[in-house]
């Protein structure tokens, strides 16, 4: 992926400069290399370095840590969309024996399986995985620490449990169906199990010294699909592009958007925090932003990807160190530094091509009970149905193409908007599962459960 570093203002080239510059100086990084995309492709690169006379760019590999799981999490949601397994079947349908198997796919996913966060000892990360031929050495003898679909639990057993899951289903080794089913088709060709030069050397910082300790690189074995990959920030700016848009050789703009959704239930510190967890991606509340993403980190390495939707800026942050520069806060800063100094231009407004009548109909404003609400029209041939004044329950709505509406997001997700007509025709009221909406308060004309008072409204003396 080509950068254009003429896309952003000098001044804004200049702030993200500054931010990386403090976060490898602070943080006593080796070497931390970062870019920024925006309208689908890269506008800015930097990188800072230790190293005299030479910097990291865009094609040399730094290891991703845990930002693998995205790409598990996408061969798995391949699997689904091609009817090979739904994502509430029991792992037990599919790997008999694992210990786990009362859990889903979609638990697993979601980091809510009940698994333990680490296999048993020794340690994974600065370990080879020869040490873990089998499934049981990674799960050990009890599995199982939470009950299951009860909490979210981190668990990189967990996927290592679904790379086994997408070698069973395809017949082949979890590197090589990745490399055919994603990383080709998207043109990630400098993102793999093994290093590929160039890439950087992975380093621990003496935390009360200036000096360097260099870090093992093991082949993690079946726990490659939890950590495995080396990846650039060229090829992570692909894959950012990938999860904001999807892409229909890979896997759907809707499956993609599911992913982002989050499903698990989050702890008392998330909901503090403002971070959940979707099916193998974070999402996070910063600065008034919601972000997607996934952190990663093996013993010399820091990696980062985070996305806003709504700016349609995105950010890849990699660094060669086992702890120093928070890469999670470079990443979100690196987007608001660009969405602040050069915040998005809307597409110019243009009016519906056609509108359905009875569509049309339904616009404008309605009460449930005395709350008022508007009902919009979009122009996606969608609807929208939001309070008027303040919070409260708000939703999106698809047309189901015979009159009805179905809810996509919110309380309304899944609830059927039925319109009801008297028996002249004419528009009586809506029903959204089961409460009525009426153009007036309480219209006694329309069919209002529990009545309305003949006596109508009133003051009180």
């Amino acid at each position: 992926m080509t950068t254009s570093q003429d896309d952003l203002l000098p001044s804004t080239r200049r702030a993200l400069l500054h931010r990386i510059a403090v976060a490898q100086a602070e943080g006593r990084a080796p070497s931390l290399v970062a870019a920024v995309v925006r309208g689908g492709r890269v506008v800015w690169h930097g990188a800072r370095t230790s190293v005299d006379g030479h910097g990291p760019d865009e094609n040399v590999q730094y290891r991703i840590g845990s930002i693998t799981k995205t790409f598990t999490a996408v061969l798995v949601l391949r699997l689904r969309d091609e009817g090979v397994l739904d994502l509430n079947d029991p792992l037990e349908k599919y790997l008999p024996g694992t210990g786990a198997g009362e859990a889903t796919i979609a638990q697993l996913l979601a980091h809510t399986s009940g698994l333990a966060a680490e296999s048993p000892a020794p340690w994974w990360e600065r370990t080879p995985g020869s040490l873990r031929p089998e499934l049981r050495d990674v799960l050990g003898e009890q599995p199982l620490l939470h009950p299951v679909g009860r909490r979210h639990h981190y668990s990189n057993p967990g996927y290592t449990v679904l790379g086994a899951l997408v070698e069973e289903l395809r017949g082949a080794p979890w590197a090589d169906v990745l490399r055919r089913e994603v990383l080709e088709p998207l043109g990630l060709d400098r993102t793999s199990a093994q290093p590929q030069a160039p890439y950087a050397g992975g380093w621990a910082v003496h935390p009360w010294a200036d000096v360097l300790l260099p870090e093992p690189s093991e082949d993690l074995g079946l726990m490659a699909p939890a950590g495995q990959l080396w990846s650039t920030t060229s090829d992570l700016a692909r894959f950012a592009v990938f999860l904001a848009d999807g892409d229909d050789r890979v896997l759907s703009a809707e499956s993609v958007r599911e992913m982002r959704t989050p499903a698990a239930p989050p702890e008392a510190s998330d909901v503090m925090d403002g971070s959940a967890y979707g099916l193998g991606l974070q999402v996070q509340r910063r600065d008034g932003r919601l972000l997607i993403g996934h952190g990663g980190s093996l013993p010399g390495f820091l990696a980062n990807l985070t996305i806003s939707l709504a700016d349609d800026v995105s950010a890849v942050v990699l660094s060669n160190c086992t702890s120093g520069p928070l890469l999670s806060s470079v990443g979100a800063d690196l987007v608001r530094i660009v969405a602040d100094a050069e915040p998005r231009i809307p597409e110019p407004w243009r009016p519906m091509p056609e509108v359905d009548a009875a569509a049309l109909e339904l616009a404008g404003q309605w009460y449930w009970g005395t709350h008022g609400f508007a009902l919009r029209l979009t122009a996606d041939g969608g609807a929208s149905l939001e309070p008027l004044v303040g919070n409260g329950r708000r939703s999106r709505f698809r047309a189901n193409g015979d009159g009805t509406w179905t809810g996509l997001e919110g309380y309304y997700a899944g609830e059927l908007l039925r319109p009801v007509r008297r028996p002249d025709g004419s528009l009586s009221h809506l029903d959204l599962g089961s409460f009525v909406f009426t153009r007036q308060p309480y219209d006694e004309s329309a069919s209002v459960p529990g009545g309305v008072d003949p006596e109508g409204w009133r003051g009180i003396r």
